[in-house]
């Protein structure tokens, strides 16, 4: 994450987590985020993953 200096907890594809509107430093195929930022990912997230689930 650009300006994050906390350990990375969860690594997510950086397709994912462009989409979901975080900003990302490099375009890489991978990104680490940290706990703050994992969990500001799951709540921009939260409404396409319950389609997903559901089978739409």
């Amino acid at each position: 994450m650009s300006g994050c200096k906390a350990e990375a907890a969860r690594s997510l594809s950086a397709k994912k987590v462009a989409g979901s509107g975080l900003k990302i430093e490099k375009e890489t195929s991978n990104v680490g985020l940290c706990k703050e930022h994992y969990r500001e990912f799951k709540k921009a997230t939260k409404k396409d993953r319950d389609l997903e689930r559901l089978g739409w």
